[in-house]
């Protein structure tokens, strides 16, 4: 299996990046402590009686859940929108590589061409088994100019690509996640129809082994398009990320799930799939 952590040579620790500790507790203690003990799952709603189940039940999960957590929720047929600390920071792993796919295809737009066979193999290996080597090359292919340029198109303006070829040092925010998932689902200015369904195949395509986190209890009959990242640091730990879009059954919706401060992979990923599992829940009996 290809794993998501980069090379060690790829993702030395950059000194002193740490802001806060790994853990829940001593998030409460240190940085910022009053916007750490207010935080609260936001959920607004056509629907104001799913509003209040989707708040309810995404606070239960994250309930005793230790480390940093971020949500994102979207539902176009609903209008439903859920939040919990969309704004904080976190390196991207893995789940960058989504972006440096639409990258990719935004380029190519831009110049009237299609992908080259080298560039597809590539993508596909990035993005279907989360292949390192395949993501450094379209990085250093693309270069931070036309990254930052796809990034302010798409009006992720949380997002600050990593340094040095570090993409796995992106900072990313579920906010910008959930922007980026919006740009591949429905029709808009800066991926067309083409580029948009090339994402998405490719995101229904991941291998069985990383299908785990957002996909979880998704109901029958509802396709799934999910990339994962996780890596782990000496500081926060094991950061472990899924965004995932989901549709069927009356529902086009969205998630991200951001975490760090993890003491094992397994770990976050019981913490991603206990929220995801609410969401599809509520949302279906919705």
């Amino acid at each position: 299996m290809t794993h998501h952590i980069a090379r060690s040579a790829r993702m030395r620790v950059l000194g002193g990046a740490a802001l806060c500790a790994a853990t829940a507790l001593s998030l409460l203690a240190t940085a910022t402590p009053a916007n750490a003990a207010v935080a609260a799952v936001s959920c607004t709603s056509a629907k104001p009686a799913l509003a209040t189940k989707l708040k309810r039940d995404i606070t239960t999960a994250l309930a005793g859940r230790r480390g940093s957590i971020s949500v994102g929720v979207f539902d176009r047929a609903t209008k439903t929108t859920c939040v919990y600390r969309a704004q904080t920071a976190y390196d991207s792993a893995s789940v960058v590589k989504v972006t440096v796919l639409a990258t990719l295809l935004w380029d190519a737009q831009k110049h009237g061409r299609a992908l080259t066979a080298t560039e597809k193999s590539l993508a596909t290996a990035m993005i279907t088994k989360s292949d390192n080597a395949a993501t450094t090359t379209l990085w250093r292919q693309l270069g931070l100019t036309k990254i930052k340029g796809f990034l302010t198109a798409a009006t992720m303006t949380q997002t600050k690509p990593g340094a040095n070829g570090y993409w796995g040092l992106t900072q990313i925010t579920a906010r910008d996640e959930q922007k980026l998932l919006a740009l591949t689902t429905i029709t808009n200015a800066v991926l067309t129809d083409n580029s948009r369904a090339y994402i998405l195949k490719l995101m229904s395509q991941v291998v069985a082994s990383q299908r785990w986190g957002t996909p979880k209890g998704v109901p029958a009959g509802v396709s799934v398009h999910v990339k994962n990242g996780w890596l782990s640091r000496a500081t926060h730990g094991w950061r472990v990320h899924s965004v995932g879009s989901f549709k069927g059954g009356g529902h086009d919706y969205m998630i991200t799930v951001l975490t760090h401060g993890n003491s094992t992979m397994n770990y976050g990923i019981a913490t991603i799939e206990g929220i995801a599992k609410v969401v599809h829940r509520d949302l279906a009996a919705s």
